[in-house]
């Protein structure tokens, strides 16, 4: 238990150590603007329309691409499949939950868009396999042992740390750093840098700043194959011999069997290895 601990830290630590938010991957936008596609805040059609990531979308937030819906997907059994393997001691086994993420998700309707129905089921089972190695199977809500290091980076001028805040990592993708959690509560609504805590406390939240990390930062490299997501995420791990890659490959395949599609062209062509 002790060496799943430590890995949770560290996975905790790397999906955080991003350079800050550039405008074309984070819209920074109020939680009353959407972001369009490309990027960029607006209330028109071009923003709101058809690619919208964040915001009031016109698009209905219960599908995604080749009109599935992710909650058709994301069963209660794959769900609590995934929870259940986690210890009943386990603080995310009362924490996170499937209403929970699909109340997130209406927040992101462009969540597993842009391609056909297997391509959508595909992302979410990426996603789902990077959560699942970060939390340990959905067991942490906290990095442990995050508070020994605030996560404060002050060139982040932008995103001042708050006295007495830490920004380590919490929630289904270990958002970490203070830019991230300022960015993240803009978009969001909610105060990220004085209040970093809300992550761990209101699972709706939670999974809101997963997705938003996910759809700024994995989202555009989806269709790259899952080696450029576990890139994206944490570049760190993608050496010749790094078990946190493999892991995640692992999850990712069997996440794709669960939902009945192939891992994809691309599963075998990035070599991460």
């Amino acid at each position: 238990m002790a060496i799943k601990l430590i890995t949770i830290l560290l996975v905790g630590v790397l999906a955080g150590a991003l350079p800050g938010p550039a405008l074309a991957q984070n819209c920074g936008c109020s939680a009353s603007v959407c972001c369009s596609q490309y990027g960029y805040c607006g209330t028109t059609k071009d923003y709101c329309g058809a690619g919208c990531l964040a915001g009031p979308c016109y698009s209905s937030s219960s599908s995604s691409g080749g009109g599935v819906s992710v909650s058709d997907i994301v069963t209660e059994d794959f769900f609590n499949g995934i929870l259940d393997q986690a210890s009943q001691k386990c603080p995310g086994r009362s924490f996170y939950t499937r209403s929970a993420f699909l109340r997130a998700v209406n927040s992101y309707p462009g969540f597993g868009q842009g391609g056909s129905a297997d391509d959508s089921k595909r992302e979410i089972a990426a996603f789902f396999a990077h959560v699942t190695s970060l939390t340990d199977h959905f067991c942490s809500v906290e990095a442990t042992n995050g508070s020994s290091d605030n996560f404060c980076d002050t060139s982040s001028t932008k995103y001042d740390c708050a006295p007495g805040k830490s920004y380590y990592g919490r929630g289904p993708i270990q958002i970490t750093w203070n830019y991230n959690y300022g960015a993240a509560g803009e978009s969001i609504g909610f105060d990220g840098l004085n209040n970093p805590e809300l992550v761990a406390n209101d699972s709706v939240v939670s999974f809101k700043t997963a997705l938003w990390f996910w759809m700024n930062y994995v989202h555009p490299a989806i269709g790259q194959g899952f080696g450029a997501t576990i890139n994206a995420l944490n570049p760190e791990a993608c050496d010749g011999e790094n078990k946190i890659a493999k892991a995640r490959l692992n999850f990712y395949q069997e996440y794709c069997n669960q939902l009945g599609v192939s891992t994809g062209y691309y599963y075998n062509k990035v070599h991460i290895f």
